[in-house]
């Protein structure tokens, strides 16, 4: 699917420790890139292997799960004194469609005091990280309702003041949608409102601010996430808008990382037309269009997301085949205001393995309410209604490059 990360340690300082916390989308910077003069060019190849409740599918259980090609990334890093810059390409695969988006693209000026400004698409600053809570190859559920590793076409301010960290930013719309071959407006990396009617709502004018504190003489932090935003009407209903808040906490322990997230979220908008997984539309104002990976869903209006997850880092000097590994459990849930609707859950045992240029994810997914976990519940509604509310489990296995 889609993802690299990995949770800072207390033993780990400097740019290690940012590089761990930040996880192989960033720390692949760290890898044997090809450099250009100021430019460093970089990327991964990964293929994944999938077995679970996939019933009549090359994935279920009786076939012996799938294995596949899963995605293939260029990464360009430029750093000239203050001026930075950052892009990164996707090309993905699956076995029913192939689609490819841009991930990020921006450019950056960094001050002297280390406040740094960046400029293009990047990353909303919203949840404790860049990727909320989660170390797994699945994330945790912000992720599929656009609270967590966001992309929007922006200005992002990063300021340092002594024990905390702010982060203010000004998004016009979406990071858009690229190409790929089963949607009109879904072919994105991150979750955002789409309309694949033609007469919904798209993402316009979004403001983020987060403040982190770093607590004096410890290795945790609290912090705290707002957004607002507008959801222009591409339909005859009015204009809508949306927010989020956010409360979270990263607490280190030796080796040991705990953290937890507590967010609510609300987009208020008139009934107005969506689209469902066979192609019939429908109105609804409880329901909101998401889409990414050139597939669209259902999501509930209305919201809570408790999050949270726990790791263990351990290095292995005695294993010449292994780096580090990190054991992990994490449990999120949308837990919809909407009394009809079913609550979705989702729950990741696992590890990921370091060694060289590999960084392997095996992962034990369980969940009533989410897309990439089981087949034989119809794709679409499960982050929405969830009328059939069924359990069920998926093994991922992630191998993946970095250079």
């Amino acid at each position: 699917m889609k993802k690299t990360m990995s949770w800072t340690l207390a033993p780990l300082s400097g740019a290690v420790a940012l590089a761990l916390f930040l996880g192989p989308n960033v720390a692949a910077a760290e890898y044997d890139s090809i450099q250009v003069g100021n430019l460093a060019i970089g990327g991964a190849l990964r293929a994944n292997y999938t077995v679970g409740d996939y019933e009549g599918d090359r994935r279920d259980w009786d076939k012996g799960g799938d294995f596949l090609l899963d995605t293939a990334r260029i990464n360009l890093d430029y750093e000239n004194g203050p001026w930075l810059g950052k892009m990164e390409y996707r090309w993905y695969n699956d076995a029913a469609s192939s689609y490819n988006m841009l991930h990020t693209g921006w450019v950056g000026y960094r001050f002297e005091n280390e406040n740094q400004l960046e400029v293009g698409v990047t990353r909303a600053p919203f949840g404790p990280g860049a990727y909320g809570v989660s170390q797994s190859w699945f994330f945790d559920q912000h992720y599929y309702v656009g609270l967590s590793d966001n992309m929007n076409l922006g200005v992002k301010y990063t300021m340092p003041m002594g024990d905390w960290t702010w982060d203010v930013g000004y998004f016009y719309s979406d990071a858009g949608s690229y190409s790929g071959n089963n949607s009109d407006d879904s072919a994105r990396y991150s979750y955002d409102v789409v309309d694949e009617t033609g007469t919904g709502f798209e993402e316009r004018n979004q403001v983020n601010f987060r403040g982190i504190y770093n607590i004096p003489n410890t290795e945790h932090e609290v912090g705290f996430s707002a957004q607002y935003g507008e959801l222009k009407s591409n339909g005859p209903q009015s204009d809508g808008d949306m927010f989020a808040v956010s409360g979270h906490a990263v607490n280190r322990f030796g080796n040991w990382t705990l953290a937890s997230q507590l967010s609510y979220y609300k987009y208020d908008v008139e009934e107005h037309d969506l689209l469902d997984v066979g192609g019939e539309v429908f109105r609804s104002d409880k329901l909101v269009q998401f889409g990414a990976y050139d597939y669209w869903n259902e999501v509930a209006a209305e919201a809570w997301i408790p999050a949270v997850s726990a790791s263990y880092y351990h290095e292995t000097p005695n294993i010449p085949w292994l780096d580090y590994v990190i054991p992990y459990a994490e449990y999120s849930s949308v837990v919809k205001r909407e009394s009809d609707f079913n609550n979705s859950d989702l729950l990741v045992l696992g590890a990921a393995w370091a060694r060289g240029n590999w960084y392997i994810y095996t992962d034990l997914a369980y969940s009533n309410g989410n897309g990439f976990v089981g087949g034989d519940t119809p794709y679409g509604e499960q982050l929405g209604a969830n009328t059939t509310d069924d359990w069920e489990t998926r093994i991922n296995i992630n191998f993946g490059y970095y250079f």
